[in-house]
């Protein structure tokens, strides 16, 4: 979500200028997404805004912090299902070993020691892994209050939702995790949205080009087809990503997430040194 709302920033400052909307394909349902949009921004001003200020407002940032990490936590059981879903044993063995650390070490992932530690986050869910095995993303769509997605992330969402960790909590306990989750995801987006508040035009056009974009690169990181976009601010980056392919060309077989290795110029050859002239033969014994 925090890669998304950088992202989207990113697309909100660079088009600010811009004057008119850019029209994307792919998107038969604008009309209808947009009354959806408009409802989804009316009642983020009207109640959600607000909620998350106060929350800000009378929470300390460390227990901020301690809340966020401690649902991040559960999302790498997520992850690691969608890793392994995608045959991505490495990366589920690195996030199952980073719920373990924070699980145990970090009060049931209240602190991020994984991070510290340097084993890196990773963001999976079942829409991109039904992208990984080659479904088809679909037209854009906008879902009520969860915003942004298309009907193969949609499929995925109903999914994630079903399968997520808090649904095995009692009735009650759950309904009050699940509020205190989203005040603190909204919480965490609050200066995304003053961004594009500011720069935007179109906010409708904003948030689906941004948002088709990221998807794009994200599957295209998994897949090797395309570069992944740069994280802006996002403290689990890891690192530039190489240019994609020529159209036509074989795709590259460096991992995305890997530097290119630096080539050591070679050596300036030695000048020539000239010839020795050679030994006069040995004279031939005396008569």
């Amino acid at each position: 979500m925090r890669t998304f709302a950088a992202t989207l920033a990113a697309a909100a400052i660079l088009a600010g200028c811009a004057t008119s909307p850019n029209r994307t394909p792919g998107d038969p349902l604008e009309p209808m997404n947009r009354a959806i949009f408009r409802f989804n921004d009316a009642v983020d001003h009207a109640v959600a805004i607000p909620v998350a200020k106060g929350y800000q407002k009378v929470t300390p940032h460390p227990l901020r912090t301690a809340i966020s990490n401690f649902f991040s936590n559960l999302g790498d059981l997520s992850n690691i299902a969608n890793e392994l879903l995608q045959l991505k044993i490495t990366d589920a063995t690195s996030d199952m070993i980073r719920f373990s650390m924070n699980t145990v070490f970090g009060i049931g992932g209240l602190i991020d020691f994984a991070t510290l530690a340097r084993l890196p986050k990773h963001h999976q869910d079942f829409g991109l892994t039904l992208g990984r095995w080659g479904v088809p993303s679909g037209p854009y769509l906008v879902l009520p209050v969860f915003g942004p997605s298309t009907f193969r992330d949609g499929v995925g969402l109903a999914v994630d939702v079903r399968f997520n960790p808090l649904n095995y909590a009692e009735p009650s306990t759950r309904t009050q995790l699940y509020v205190l989750q989203f005040v603190s995801a909204r919480s965490d987006l609050l200066g995304a949205t003053n961004i594009l508040e500011q720069a935007a035009l179109d906010k409708y056009s904003f948030v689906r080009d941004a948002y088709l974009q990221q998807r794009r690169s994200r599957l295209g990181a998994e897949t090797g087809t395309a570069p992944a976009l740069p994280n802006y601010g996002d403290e689990e980056s890891s690192g530039a990503a190489p240019a994609a392919p020529a159209s036509g060309s074989e795709p590259a077989t460096t991992t995305p997430t890997s530097p290119p290795v630096p080539t050591a110029p070679l050596p300036a050859p030695a000048p020539a040194t000239p010839a020795t002239p050679a030994a006069p033969a040995s004279s031939a014994a005396g008569k």
